[in-house]
């Protein structure tokens, strides 16, 4: 609606309404400067809208802002009239510093500003008055300037009792001044320096006086639980507990409940102690260790980190706060792939990371540990530009260079391994300079901290957690002071505490609750579990010191950046190895060899094919069933198309063309071999079965009927069409992928290959090609069978089954040996491609050079395709289809003439054996009378050798 309300401006023409009369109401009001340190701010328009215009439209508002710490003095509104001038021009509206509103309050006093009103602005005065029984503690007046105050704000002191006169509270504290961390070195003397500043107040605990009794626990639970039965058992009776180190506060404060004690920690990070079921009196200055990890999950999606690794030490603390941060990534789609533990070596663990290949990883252990991990980290050579370490911030800041007899590497290697790790830390020392309620900015405190330390800060244990430490003893005092009523005149009496008294326990527990103050760690302030709420500080070891790089604040989920961030190999490292995924595809010199050889095949058996159908008046060509060679010829020429789409793979094709690529390559094959195989295989087939016929039906052999040639190949055919449809439909093929092993590229990259290789599969792949292979495996044997048994066979319907016989030899064998090679080289692409492809165009050429360049040839050489009349009278003989008519005709003339002779000689054997018998009779008988001459001539025996050599003659007769 604003630009359409605008519109008329931007289309106005130039010198329209003229620009510099601002009662112009047609034009609106005319854009007016921004004051100085300071903006306009135009609702609904963008900075470039602004420039393109100079009139706004009435009833528009602008709104004056200021940058930094300025506030606007005058109109923060205007609005534009009628009359074309903008509202309240008389009064200038002007950005100005203003000083910090902190000077308006005085704790036990009054604040009297001059000179200004709220806030306050330069020329403004305060003047400071205190509380009776309340003393000015700084000067009494101070002059905003600048934005700055003339002199430190003043606080107003108790009046103090003197110091013979005060009455002990006493404090046991363990400070763990050696071990896993030895925070105590610096801790211990922040404490005391604390405790010097609050009893030199007189405006806290005023009748009272905090002293101090201290052990060393050496950061161990067992050592710890000796000191503390002495502090509980040994006078004086101690008002509240102080342990640092999370192992030991968690003794501690799950034992104090027992004795009504309040236990305020400043170095116990554990996130087991926010329970406060568990613990219910514990307090700490230290804020959780879970506060580390939003920070943590705020960096890995910064950097893009969706993997990552854990090592940690076996304690209550690192393993709460892993049992944290693994909710915590999973809740941001971030995955821990690889977790390990230890106890004292962490030898094992770390080569398992190197051996998962983590590349992002979280350490949580304590200093000493911390070592032992980094010199395996050396020797596994688990560092560099692919890794990154995340560590707690705590440790001494050369804690890889100090001198530690349970490792064997030097500093040079330590500090090499280190090299670019990232630490968060929470944020313990205040950034900003103001000063804290002991009038102290942190700059003065580190100052003054490090006069009493002994030795360098760096190598002082603790030095990060002494703000946390002093700022307990101050958060204890306050809260002391509001239990006793601040000077003991109302409230109660300290002194009457004892580990019985739960009263007194009850209001300091309400009072360190409800603690806030300023202190040199920041803003102090306790959540619901009694931990600190702090900022975190994110560091990187650069060059063999700490950096800092930006904060977080997880409240608000505020991330400063300071771009600082250095990496080894110039850009943060990926959370995993790339890996790159490339498919493996066929060799294309390859493929078009074997192309064009069965492109060449394909023209051989159209040539064949159109040969036979040509000739097919021929008597020649007709004994040898042609209808059945263009069977073969068609299933030539289909098995060596499926050559094509064998070749077929994602580099020619889409993902989804590969299915149909796949079904082609089924169907193609499976018909080809059905209709050119079958066809030879019916051949044999029927010569095997006619020659084999028992002796009365041998007369089967003068006819054969085509249609039952035709009907066996069909029946092949319908089988495997059947077998392949139901195939197609029940599990039909597609692409799948086999992956092998990575492959590391030569280059020193940070990457590695994942090789891929197409295929063509179905869910039961190993079934359908068991019956597929099977049932083809039994025609094939039998072909070679068949084959075998006929090899000598001699018949004229079928002229050409020897040629037959060779091409089924062949054939077999090819396909025989080809499947289990390409089954077995199925994951070599090329040479599954090379056998298969090249058996299919050999056994093709071999069928089609066979069955047809003999009838070619013979053909051509004796002219046979021409009529039988032109034939006779040109050779001036009979045809060679005569020949073998004559042949079989001969051959049937000469099995009946020796069935005869077989029948003849069966009949000489037995007249010669009742010849024997009769000369065996008439030898044993007398002799005869002479015979009568006028008697007839005897007609049996006497007669035999006549007739005998009658059917001699005609068994030689036979025989001839």
């Amino acid at each position: 609606m604003l630009l359409l309300l605008l519109a008329p401006l931007f289309l106005s023409p130039p010198g329209a309404g003229g620009a510099q009369t601002p009662n112009a109401t047609s034009e609106g009001c005319q854009i007016i400067h921004p004051p100085w340190e300071g903006g306009i701010r135009y609702r609904g328009l963008t900075r470039d809208q602004v420039k393109a215009i100079s009139f706004l439209p009435v009833d528009y508002e602008i709104e004056y802002v200021c940058r930094g710490e300025r506030e606007v003095v005058g109109p923060k509104v205007r609005k534009c009239l009628a009359n074309g001038s903008w509202t309240d021009m008389d009064t200038p509206s002007r950005c100005v510093r203003i000083c910090s509103k902190s000077y308006l309050m005085l704790e036990n006093g009054k604040v009297f500003l001059t000179g200004g009103d709220l806030p306050a602005l330069d020329g403004a005065r305060v003047d400071f008055r205190c509380d009776p029984d309340f003393h000015l503690v700084g000067g009494s007046r101070s002059i905003c300037s600048q934005g700055q105050w003339s002199s430190p704000k003043p606080h107003c002191q108790v009046n103090r009792t003197p110091h013979s006169e005060r009455r002990a509270v006493y404090i046991g504290a363990l400070f763990p001044m050696s071990g896993g961390w030895p925070g105590g070195q610096a801790c211990q003397p922040a404490v005391e320096m604390a405790l010097e500043d609050v009893n030199s107040r007189r405006d806290i605990l005023p009748d009272y006086e905090l002293k101090l009794i201290h052990h060393d626990s050496k950061c161990d639970p067992g050592q710890a639980t000796k000191y503390l039965y002495e502090l509980l058992y040994n006078d004086p009776i101690k008002i509240i507990l102080m342990p640092g180190c999370s192992s030991v506060s968690t003794l501690v404060a799950e034992a104090a409940r027992m004795w009504n004690l309040i236990v305020l920690s400043y170095g116990s990070s554990s996130p087991a102690l926010s329970n406060r079921q568990r613990f219910p009196t514990f307090f700490r200055t230290h804020p959780s260790a879970t506060l580390h990890n939003p920070t943590r999950v705020k960096l890995f999606e910064k950097w893009g980190w969706k993997k990552i690794a854990t090592i940690q030490q076996t304690t209550e603390v690192f393993t709460s706060t892993l049992d944290d941060l693994e909710e915590r990534v999973k809740e941001a789609g971030i995955e821990i792939t690889f977790r390990q533990s230890f106890f004292s070596d962490p030898a094992v663990p770390v080569k398992n990371l190197k051996r998962q290949d983590a590349r992002i990883i979280v350490g949580l252990f304590y200093e000493t540990e911390a070592r032992k991990v980094f010199c395996e980290v050396y020797k596994e050579r688990l560092f560099g530009k692919k890794y990154v370490w995340f560590l707690i911030g705590w440790y001494a800041d050369n804690w890889f260079k100090t001198y530690d007899p349970s490792i064997n590497c030097t500093v040079d290697e330590m500090t090499e391994a280190v090299e670019g790790h990232i630490t968060t830390e929470i944020v313990m020392l205040n950034p900003a300079n103001t000063r804290s309620i002991s009038n102290m900015t942190s700059q003065e405190f580190v100052e003054k901290l490090t006069k009493r330390l002994k030795r360098h800060p760096e190598e002082t244990g603790g030095f990060q957690e002494a703000p946390l430490a002093y700022d307990a003893i101050w958060a204890l005092a306050l809260a002391l002071n509001k239990t006793s009523g601040g000077g003991g005149r109302s409230g109660v009496r300290l002194e009457d505490f004892n580990y019985n008294n739960q009263t007194i326990t009850d209001q300091i527990y309400r009072a360190m609750n409800s603690s806030s103050f300023e202190g040199v760690s920041g803003h102090v302030v306790f959540d619901a579990s009694g931990s600190r709420m702090a900022w975190t500080l994110i560091e990187q070891l650069q060059g063999g010191s700490y950096k800092k790089i930006g904060y977080y604040d997880s409240t608000k989920d505020d991330l400063s950046w300071s771009k600082t961030d250095k990496w080894i190999g110039g850009l943060p490292p990926a959370d995993r190895t790339l890996v790159i995924e490339t498919f493996r595809f066929l060799s294309q010199k390859l493929f078009i060899s074997v192309s064009v050889l069965s492109s060449l095949g394909i023209v051989l058996a159209v040539v064949c094919l159109s040969f036979n159908i040509y000739n097919s008046h021929v008597r020649y060509i007709q004994n040898s069933q042609p209808s059945l060679n263009n069977l073969t010829a068609v299933g030539c020429s289909l098995a060596l198309a499926a050559v094509f789409p064998l070749g077929l793979d994602g580099h020619h094709i889409g993902r989804s063309q590969f299915p149909f690529v796949c079904q082609a390559r089924l169907w193609l094959l499976g018909l080809g071999f059905s209709l050119g195989y079958g066809s030879m295989f019916t051949k044999i087939w029927w010569v095997h079965t006619v020659f084999t016929k028992k002796e009365e039906k041998k007369e089967w052999r003068k006819t054969l009927e085509p249609w039952k040639l035709y009907a066996t190949v069909g029946l092949l055919v319908g089988v495997d069409v059947l077998t392949l449809a139901i195939w197609q439909i029940v599990d039909p093929l597609h692409r799948t992928i086999e992956t092998f092993a990575k492959e590391e590229p030569k280059e020193d990259i940070d990457v590695s290959i994942l090789p891929k290789l197409e295929h063509c599969s179905s869910r039961k792949m190993s079934t359908w090609l068991g019956i597929f292979y099977g049932y083809k495996g039994l025609l094939l044997l039998l072909g070679i069978f068949l084959a075998y048994e006929t090899k000598s066979v001699s018949t004229e319907k079928i002229n050409d089954h020897r040629a037959v016989g060779m091409a089924i030899y062949n054939v077999a064998v090819l396909c025989l040996i080809t499947a289990p090679v390409t089954m077995v080289l199925s994951s070599q692409q090329d040479a599954a491609f090379a056998f298969a492809s090249l058996a299919i165009v050999f056994s093709s050429y071999i069928t089609l050079v066979v069955l047809f360049v003999p009838k070619m040839r013979r053909l051509i050489t004796r002219g046979e395709w021409q009529s039988e009349a032109q034939d006779t009278m040109k050779t001036g003989s009979s045809t060679n289809n005569h020949e073998e008519e004559k042949s079989r005709l001969l051959e049937k003339e000469n099995r009946e003439l020796e069935k005869i002779i077989a029948e003849k000689e069966e009949r000489v054997s037995e007249l010669r054996h009742q010849l024997q018998s009769r000369q065996q009779l008439r030898s044993r008988r007398p002799p005869p009378t002479p015979p009568d001459p006028s008697a007839s001539l005897p007609r049996g025996p006497p007669e035999l050798p006549d007739r005998l050599s009658c059917d001699g003659s005609r068994v030689h007769l036979l025989y001839k």
